[in-house]
């Protein structure tokens, strides 16, 4: 029998080793890989009709805490109309209204023959929400799960689905319920990844008493109680260093007075006419045949009010290419109201003007992990929300008026270093270690094996032939 040949014990010895390694960290690996971030969570919350300037009106602590830990975009213009429903579809699809087409809260489509409502079951009319695709579809198109608490239009069968889990509208629920419910979600074994909360205040007591009415002061402060019991709920839930959450609106509110109402009565008559979306911005269905006669009635009947047939709507208010703009529209200045007749009736405080005025623009507050803290930014506009929540969420943007690149300037230049960031850290360490291992043992049995190999073919050479 041959004697073993060198090198061989020395190999053998180095594939033991190598399968101790493998035995040693194999079972640590899926928990390795599985140390990655957790997947980015984000909360956009809207308090319909907070003007940018209420948190300087009234005692606000918890908006204050909220921007000394994060953003405050002082200025953010919003698109026109400036109205709920329009303003609410362009946060999540960052599309002017004539793109997405929720163009007012009252609208007629022509094409279609059917009126949309904003207090009617119209509103559940897919088809008026689905020439757009909002971003909670495109979520869960992406493998994710969204939570909406009462948000405009996420009771509403669009592009044939519901967010994961939504609340049907019901303005007797709490602001605390719906807190609670987003909490449910986002903690869940299944979690959302990105929840949606809507309030009804303060834009309900801004219409009936006016923004410029001290008795607002209370209303303002009862909204910041509820941004404060958020914050309180997102820490009790340890959420509070790993949800980014955006705190924004609509729209803002201006004070009318009932010296400063135009009574279209007066210049033409009401049979000639539809008014399809109310003051201050009214659209105008004329009668068939009546378009002109109409228009003319009412292009200089009032120093206050511009009126446009549809073609001539400035450019800059992107509304105009949609078939559920109406032929003519009437906008009254700021803090005058278009009615029929005095006896009508108006309200202390409205919205729906010129998107260029202050007045109408909403708040916009960003705080979270993704978020720099105690930051300020001058402008952005509302149509850029929706690519920054894209960002957020690591999903990809459909077409859209916004700009992403408009707004990344609010978010941390560097990854806070959490638990999630150690985790990472941990995680590639030791992956990184167990490669570096392998290669290590696998380079050392390859050269063992070839060293041997020359050996033995040295050997061999050197040895004479056998004779007979």
């Amino acid at each position: 029998m041959l004697p073993p040949k060198k090198g061989r014990i020395p190999s053998r010895i180095a594939m033991n080793c190598l399968w101790r390694v493998l035995a040693i960290f194999l079972p640590f690996l899926p928990s390795t890989l599985s140390l990655q971030p957790a997947q980015a969570r984000v909360l956009l919350v809207s308090f319909d009709g907070f003007r940018w300037d209420y948190i300087y009106k009234a005692s606000t602590p918890n908006f204050h805490y909220a921007m000394e830990n994060g953003v405050h975009v002082k200025q953010v213009t919003n698109i026109f109309i400036t109205k709920t429903y329009p303003n609410h579809y362009t946060m999540v699809t960052g599309l002017y209204a004539e793109s997405h087409g929720v163009v007012a809260n009252e609208m007629y489509d022509p094409i279609l023959n059917e009126t949309f409502s904003l207090n009617k079951m119209e509103v559940y009319n897919s088809k008026f929400w689905e020439e757009a695709t909002p971003i909670w579809i495109t979520n869960q198109r992406e493998g994710h799960k969204t939570g909406a608490a009462m948000w405009p239009g996420t009771d509403v069968k669009i592009h044939g689905a519901f967010p994961t889990y939504y609340m049907p509208y019901d303005f007797a629920v709490s602001f605390e319920d719906r807190v609670a419910r987003l909490i449910d979600w986002f903690t869940s074994e299944e979690p959302i990844n990105f929840g949606l909360l809507y309030w009804e205040q303060p834009d309900q007591m801004g219409h009936i008493l006016g923004p410029e009415n001290p008795l607002m002061g209370p209303v303002i402060s009862d909204i910041d109680k509820k941004l404060g019991y958020l914050v309180s709920e997102l820490k009790k839930a340890k959420l509070w260093d790993v949800v980014n959450v955006i705190i924004t609106s609509d729209h803002g509110m201006s004070q009318s007075s009932s010296e400063r109402l135009i009574e279209l009565d007066q210049y033409v008559n009401r049979e000639l006419y539809e008014v399809i979306e109310q003051s201050p911005v009214v659209a105008i269905l004329p009668k068939e045949g009546k378009l002109d006669e109409v228009y003319e009635a009412l292009a200089n009947a009032h120093p206050n009010m511009t009126v446009y047939k549809k073609e001539q709507i400035p450019d800059r208010l992107h509304y105009k290419h949609n078939s559920r703009i109406q032929p003519i529209l009437a906008v009254a200045d700021e803090g005058w109201e278009i009615l029929h007749k005095k006896s009508d009736g108006f309200q202390p405080g409205n919205h729906g003007y010129d998107n260029i005025l202050p007045e109408m623009h909403p708040i916009f507050l960003a705080f979270g992990p993704a978020f720099r803290k105690n930051a300020t930014k001058e402008a952005m506009n509302s149509t850029d929300l929706y690519p920054l929540l894209c960002h957020l969420l690591g999903i990809n943007p459909l077409p859209n008026n916004g700009s992403f690149n408009a707004v990344k300037d609010i978010l941390a230049e560097e990854v806070p270093f959490g638990a999630d960031t150690y985790a990472t850290v941990v995680g590639v360490f030791l992956g990184s270690f167990l490669v570096m291992v392998f290669i290590a043992v696998f380079v050392k049995h390859f050269i063992l094996v070839q060293a041997n190999t020359m050996q033995m073919q040295h050997t061999e050479a050197a040895q004479p032939l056998l004779q007979d």
